[in-house]
């Protein structure tokens, strides 16, 4: 399956570190994180120590990565990258822990993936700048111990329910990244609009931050498709109709759904009759996997309410059916009184 236009996963095209912003006072929204961050930078600065370690979660493409670059920038700190997945053994987390120098900061994106034997590893370095770790097996096992130096260790992930509970205990910071509002979003596409040297009016930039699913990752990715558009189409200008013209030809509609996720709603409505219907049976319905649908596909469905998770299954609510032209004919057990002015203005 061709990788889609509106998922907040990385793609190839968005390797583009020009439009990260690089200090906290340019990173839009999120402005309660932001505050709290503000003030613990400064506090720690004060103090000459390291920042708490700290664990940013929320789904793909809110800026996880961006904030912790922006963090060691704003610690006047180095810091070092890996992922969960790359860890494999307790000597590779211990090779990257002793490598550090004094304040650094180090970034584990997807730390749920870390196995429990790494962990363990990064248990003592967390609390006491300390590396205790055992080498050789049997007889020959021996217990080594080092001194480290103090750092700060970035962890990022989506499913922060699978970081094991004496991990995630000595975090001293928590922030849930949460979908930008729209009035963020038009002040993120403009700004990466100036960046990468496009002309837009406001129309346009509404109409791209519209579709954008509340996403900084997939608005620069739409704004680019839009930008090759109206240099074919339009003389390198997007406005209102020529950014509604490129973004209906990728088949993104006014809420930011694609073809996948009608297929997913589609689904649950024609072959289900709206629900409930488990998530394995529902992935093998549209030949999909299981956690693909989970991480990647419900979260934003859930967010506008097309969706809901019962003990039962997956549920269409009224409002998918409404939006897809469906007639809804059962219970709803995610509707509100106030759901039926969600669609208002589409």
């Amino acid at each position: 399956m061709t990788e889609r236009l509106v998922t907040g996963e990385v793609q190839p095209e968005d390797l583009d570190l020009s439009l990260r912003p690089r200090r906290l006072s340019d990173f839009v929204g999120q402005n309660h994180i932001k505050d709290t961050l503000d003030i613990g930078i400064r506090a720690a600065k004060i103090r000459q120590e390291p920042l708490d370690h700290t664990i940013i979660y929320g789904p793909p493409g809110l800026g996880k990565t961006t904030l912790a670059h922006i963090i060691a920038h704003e610690m006047d700190a180095e810091i070092r990258v890996t992922s969960g997945p790359a860890i494999e053994r307790a000597g590779d987390m211990a090779a990257i822990l002793t490598g550090l120098q004094e304040g650094d900061t180090l970034f584990i994106d997807e730390i749920h993936r870390l196995s429990r034997v790494v962990e363990e590893v990064l248990y003592s370095a967390m609390e006491d700048f300390f590396l205790s770790w055992m080498v050789g097996k049997g007889l020959a096992a021996r217990n080594i111990n080092l001194r480290i130096n103090r750092f700060t260790l970035i962890g990022a992930t989506t499913r922060f329910s699978m970081i094991s509970a004496p991990l995630r205990d000595r975090f001293g910071s928590v922030f849930h990244l949460e979908y930008y509002q729209p009035e963020d979003m038009e002040i993120i596409v403009r700004r990466s609009a100036k960046i990468i040297g496009v002309e837009a009016d406001a129309q346009g930039i509404k109409e791209i931050a519209g579709r954008s699913r509340g996403t900084p990752r997939i608005a620069n990715r739409l704004l680019k498709r839009n930008r090759d558009y109206a240099v074919v189409m339009a003389d390198g200008k997007i406005d209102g109709p020529v950014a509604r013209a490129a973004l209906d030809q990728l088949s993104v509609d006014q809420l930011g759904l694609d073809q996948s996720d009608h297929r997913l709603l589609t689904s649950i409505i024609d072959k289900f009759d709206g629900g409930p219907v488990g998530l394995e049976t529902l992935a093998a319905s549209i030949n999909e996997d299981s956690d693909t649908i989970m991480d990647v596909w419900e979260p934003y469905l859930l967010q506008l309410g097309f969706l809901e998770r019962t003990p039962r299954g997956r549920v269409a609510t009224r409002l998918a059916h409404e939006y897809l032209g469906r007639t809804f004919a059962g219970p709803d057990p995610g509707a509100g009184a106030s759901d039926q002015g969600r669609l208002s203005g589409l």
